[in-house]
């Protein structure tokens, strides 16, 4: 039929072959909210399928030599970096985001893990004691919980969290469980893995804090505080949702980060003048609106975005999901939108007196993935990262990693840590063996 488009139909991928499914869901292209592809409806036989290849792959991968995996994961890097602009336009139709991060953070940092994980596989060591007295001689080895390339070492299944997910994470035969998500979800997957003592890596949610002292320097503050609010439509775990302002510098602050922020351009992702694309999904933008609408009930002030400024959009991305970067004042610590994960385009500004009053009230929340400090004071700087109830710390900076470190939260933000040495240990085994002679 004229006019008809021809969806993109993604196929799960099991023991090294594409299969087709039985049953598909709708995937919505965020810059339209059209349907652009259709996603196999996995459930358990398509689990048990996955496990069974993965189980039958095992012995040959992870007998494998480190430096043969190595070879293997920096294949994976070159066929990335060979697929870039392809991998970054998929990305971008898939998350709603800009073209522009996809090609400059998504992919290329994609390729970098591959890279570094390549090399550091390299470098590990075992440990080893001797008891003299006793004539032994203790040491360690690691053996391999998940593995990698050939035909059964990576199996990619589609599905709904309640259909595929649960089978999964239920599955006896599955045993560790490296999650990134949200904390119900993460309780979920901890009631349904306890029964098999899985090993599991939760990677959740954030409520995360900017404390901005007056003598911060507020020519880079104010451009990075609307980066780490607004990047990726604020959908990044480790977005500012909460920036503290000491009193004395708040009005000049809130004017110079409305400003910015009002610069924050919203555009279709092909827009390389973007800064910013589309929300995941329409449900996910109703429940970012929904959370400035309870702050307008609560009598806080929005300063600009959602409701104050008009969004201009092409008529073709006028059903997409779109809403402008939105700044909320006035608004008192107990209000969900300064207590709850919202994931998107919105930040709350309050003003703050002294050093133990902010770290109190920065805390004062369930979540501790990230924080930023920005002062000028080094022994300030040092104290307040020590405070603060977060897994990463950044000071007068945002977003810069070193995969040597952990990256992970603490309390409602997660279990366990992810980097070179923790996620070697993660998936792993350590054993330990006694040599008497």
């Amino acid at each position: 039929m004229a006019g008809t488009k021809t969806l993109l139909m993604l196929e799960n991928f099991i023991d090294g072959k594409f299969l087709p499914s039985n049953s598909y869901i709708d995937s919505y292209d965020p810059s339209t909210g059209e349907v652009y592809c259709r996603v196999p409806n996995s459930g358990k036989e398509e689990i048990e399928a996955a496990v069974q290849a993965a189980r039958a792959a095992f012995p040959g991968w992870s007998s494998r030599s480190p430096q043969e995996r190595s070879q293997v994961l920096h294949r994976l890097a070159d066929l990335l970096e060979q697929s870039l602009e392809e991998l970054a336009q998929a990305e971008s139709k898939d998350q709603g985001k800009t073209i522009a991060l996809a090609r400059t953070m998504d992919i290329p940092r994609s390729v970098q893990n591959f890279r570094f994980f390549a090399s550091s596989i390299l470098h590990h060591t075992s440990e080893c004691t001797q008891m003299d007295h006793m004539g032994c001689l203790h040491y360690t080895v690691r053996a391999p919980v998940g593995i990698g390339v050939p035909p059964g070492v990576v199996n990619i299944v589609f599905g709904t969290g309640p259909r595929v997910g649960e089978a999964l994470v239920s599955h006896p035969e599955v045993p560790l469980i490296s999650f990134t998500g949200s904390q119900p979800t993460a309780e979920r997957i901890a009631q349904l893995s306890a029964p098999h003592c899985k090993k599991l890596s939760l990677e959740l949610g954030g409520k995360n804090p900017a404390i901005i002292f007056e003598d911060a320097n507020l020519a880079e503050c104010v451009p990075t505080t609307v980066r780490s609010s607004f990047a990726n439509q604020g959908e990044i775990c480790l977005c500012t949702s909460r920036i503290f302002v000491q009193r004395s510098i708040y009005s000049d602050f809130l004017k110079r980060f409305v400003e910015a922020t009002r610069m924050w351009k919203v555009g279709i992702p092909s827009d390389p003048s973007a800064s910013m694309g589309a929300l995941i999904s329409k449900a996910h933008l109703e429940k970012v609106r929904s959370y400035i609408k309870k702050a307008r009930a609560e009598g806080a002030h929005i300063l600009c975005g959602e409701g104050v400024d008009k969004l201009s959009l092409p008529p073709r991305n006028q059903a997409g999901y779109f809403m402008l970067p939105t700044v909320i004042t006035d608004i008192k610590d107990e209000s969900c939108c300064m207590k709850e994960e919202i994931f998107g385009p919105v930040t709350c500004v309050v003003p703050f007196d002294n050093e133990e009053e902010v770290i109190r009230r920065a805390n004062g929340v369930k979540y501790g993935l990230a924080a930023t400090v920005w002062s000028s004071n080094v022994g300030r700087v040092h104290r307040v990262a020590k405070e603060l109830q977060a897994g990463l710390v950044w000071t007068n900076c945002w977003l810069i990693r070193e995969l040597n470190l952990p990256f992970g939260g603490m309390k409602s933000s997660g279990v366990g840590r992810e980097g070179a040495k923790d996620s070697y240990e993660f998936f792993t085994e350590i054993k330990t063996i006694t040599i008497k002679h």
